[in-house]
């Protein structure tokens, strides 16, 4: 079980922390609730409508149906509020759920690093249909590979 140390970061192997966090439509969303059904792509991103991040969603989105006939569900992770996903999704025609951790607990209790001190990270988990995390990609710069990586990988495991 995680640890709550700040230093704590969850890997390959780990059970994936639990959360409750509301959606960009206000809903309460628990991800233990979403496991055991399919698999899940967390994404931890750092901002709503920057360059990076739109490329970044928009990726997830081009490849949604890809994720979903692997059978995983693809859930988006940033700091910005409800309203700022729900306009955020509105734009980008988003069909995944993006959820706002204000206060950045989720995002330390998966031990997500900021880039040079400031910025918030940017890493996917791969979580498998019994909550263990099987895939862990960390990069703030190569973008593509979040999508690409976790695509991949999904289709090389054998989840439970």
């Amino acid at each position: 079980m995680p640890s709550s140390s700040a230093n704590y970061r969850v890997s390959v192997g780990d059970p994936a922390p639990d959360f409750a966090l509301p959606s960009q439509s206000g809903d309460i969303v628990h991800l233990a609730d979403r496991i055991g059904e399919r698999a899940v792509v967390l994404f931890f991103y750092p901002k709503d409508d920057s360059s990076g991040c739109t490329t970044e969603v928009c990726a997830f989105r081009d490849s949604h149906d890809v994720f979903a006939a692997a059978g995983a569900e693809v859930i988006g992770i940033s700091s910005d509020s409800v309203a700022s996903h729900a306009k955020f999704a509105g734009k980008y025609r988003l069909p995944f759920l993006l959820l706002s951790d204000r206060g950045g607990a989720v995002r330390a209790s998966y031990g997500v690093e900021r880039t040079l001190g400031i910025l918030p990270g940017r890493v996917t988990y791969l979580i498998d249909r019994t909550g263990i995390v099987r895939y862990v990609f960390s990069s703030q710069l190569d973008i593509p590979k979040h999508v690409n990586e976790t695509l991949a990988m999904l289709h090389t495991l054998d989840l439970p």
